[in-house]
């Protein structure tokens, strides 16, 4: 017997347990945990405390066969330690907790096939839909794969008329931190992060790169080829790939003896150290942060003698030294929108599928400061 419940077994309780302490048949027990309505307030309230005390948890199995949903979702990301695939977990839990769902968190790595059992559905996962960053898989293969399981989009790897999607404008977000180089008197500008075609993760930097030459050709400017620094194809084996701390630091220190730069001038020199070159936008703050370390070993001033924005504004970004000028997406308005997309495919599975943007906006910090 357990001593403080008289008549109670041992063990995990059961629904007759809470029936028993709070006077009721078992049909009522039940009645009250799938909601019923036909209950009266003094009933339920009185089983409610029931099961309160004896900590009963229903046969969640059981209801989510009879409902059909099991209020899970699954975010199947690239990599858990990245930044901001961290950042992006974090918000989808918080706002899935909104509407009474909970997330389990998948890392693909990137592997073709497990981005594919993904796209499958998984299968042998209770989940009732997937918010899926896919970072290997294109779209001929995705279709081709596509199981039956509810899908929401997330990134612009590829889109689908088929599949529900929320972005980020890489393009015009990429566009608005060249153009605050370009204001801030930069003339001669370069691009950390060109990402060879056919390589993981092409897809955001070519779309970034594009914004990036676009407010080049609107300033009547040019990049010098020599300027646009392609980073190393893509390390499944680095929870990081090739945008990390690591390659901007190593791909900075090869343009900067390119240039002959090499502890040179520095802010006080007679004139730009980098051979003119005053401006670098970076792919993503993690190779910005690498790119300010290897400027700063070699003497060369930031924002002095060259400004440097990134992308994605993450917690490193504010305590980089020196702060780092960055694009921020609306992390949690991006998880917003994935998860009312999903309840809505969820609610009406033949809705016409529709790509949603969500807002970012421009963090200006010391990296790019003028004067």
């Amino acid at each position: 017997m357990d001593e403080q419940t008289p008549g109670r077994r041992s063990g995990a309780p059961t629904i007759k347990d809470v029936a028993a302490l709070a006077g009721v048949s078992y049909r009522t027990v039940s009645n009250v945990v799938n909601g019923h309505k036909y209950i009266s307030e003094a009933t339920r309230t009185k089983v409610e405390a029931a099961i309160a005390e004896i900590g009963y948890r229903p046969q969640l199995a059981a209801r989510q066969l009879r409902s059909g949903r099991s209020n899970l979702l699954t975010l199947s990301v690239p990599f858990v330690s990245h930044p901001y695939f961290a950042q992006l977990a974090h918000a989808v839990v918080t706002e899935a907790e909104r509407f009474g769902y909970d997330v389990v968190i998948d890392e693909t790595r990137g592997l073709l096939e497990r981005e594919l059992r993904v796209a499958a559905g998984f299968r042998t996962i209770l989940t009732d839909g997937i918010l899926f960053s896919p970072l290997s898989i294109d779209l001929e293969r995705f279709e081709a794969e596509r199981g039956s399981t509810p899908l929401v989009l997330l990134g612009e790897r590829f889109r689908s008329e088929r599949i529900d999607s929320v972005v980020v404008d890489n393009v015009r977000s990429s566009y608005d931190a060249t153009m605050c180089l370009i204001e801030s008197g930069r003339r001669t500008l370069g691009f950390l992060g060109n990402v060879k075609v056919g390589t993981i993760g092409a897809a955001p930097a070519d779309l970034r790169i594009r914004g990036f030459q676009k407010a080049l050709d609107e300033a009547g400017l040019t990049a010098d080829p020599a300027h646009i620094v392609t980073v190393s194809r893509w390390d499944q084996s680095s929870p990081d790939g090739d945008y990390s701390r690591e390659e901007g630091y190593e791909r900075t220190k090869e343009l900067i003896e390119r240039l002959g730069a090499g502890g040179a001038g520095g802010a006080s020199g007679a004139s730009n150290p980098l051979g003119g070159l005053d401006g670098l936008v970076c792919a993503n703050d993690l190779l910005a942060i690498g790119a300010l370390r290897a400027f700063r070993e070699a003497g060369i001033s930031v924002p002095g003698d060259i400004a440097v924005v990134g992308w994605d504004n993450t917690a490193e970004a504010a305590f980089s030294a020196p702060s780092l000028t960055t694009i921020s997406p609306d992390l949690h308005e991006i998880a917003r929108l994935a998860i009312v997309a999903m309840l809505r495919r969820l609610d009406e599975p033949e809705a016409e599928p529709r790509t949603d943007h969500a807002p970012y906006s421009l963090v200006r910090r010391e990296s790019t400061a003028v004067g």
